[in-house]
């Protein structure tokens, strides 16, 4: 109950978080907006009790933060004059990442403590993975075999983040050496 509470505050937040994204004029505070998207999809996973997923998200929009904000800041699309939306705006992200911080505190609070309680199926991993497998490390065997499916997937989305990038850095370099206006 009390998960599903937080689920769905949490989608919503991703929700007003994604058009407050769409609906703003400056590039860099959209890039921000964006960022404080996938920071809820990393608590979600947290809450869902993924922490893999949580600290692969997490990561994957550290860089991916990294790369667009050195793609479009100090590009001279990026100048603008600062409206009172914008100003406006550029406090109501701040807060918004402030109540995201805030309540992510909350919810590593209630974490159990790293490996406990042992669950049935890591219990069924640590008995039986090495055996299964024939693998000599047991983490090999539970990413390579066991959850080869969820290892394929996860790479297949950075393969496919990576290409976006590359996408977006082509055309700003096309548009530039072209002379063409940015948006």
């Amino acid at each position: 109950m009390l998960t599903d509470l937080w689920l769905n505050f949490l989608l919503l937040f991703m929700i007003f978080a994604s058009i407050v994204a769409l609906e703003l004029k400056d590039v860099l505070s959209s890039i921000i907006a964006l960022g404080v998207v996938g920071l809820g999809v990393s608590v979600s996973f947290l809450i869902l009790q993924a922490p893999d997923l949580a600290i692969v998200q997490f990561l994957f929009e550290i860089f991916a933060l990294i790369i667009l904000i050195l793609a479009f800041v100090k590009k001279p699309f990026h100048d603008f004059a600062p409206s009172v939306q914008s100003r406006w705006m550029s406090v109501l992200a701040v807060i918004a990442v402030l109540a995201v911080l805030g309540l992510s505190w909350e919810v590593f609070r209630l974490m159990p403590p790293f490996g406990e309680p042992l669950m049935k199926t890591s219990q069924f991993y640590l008995e039986n993975g090495a055996a299964k497998t024939g693998a000599a490390n047991l983490v090999s065997s539970v990413v390579l075999d066991f959850r080869g499916y969820d290892t394929f997937g996860e790479v297949t989305i950075l393969f496919t983040a990576i290409l976006g990038t590359f996408a977006v850095l082509r055309s700003t370099i096309k548009d530039k050496h072209a002379g063409g206006k940015h948006e």
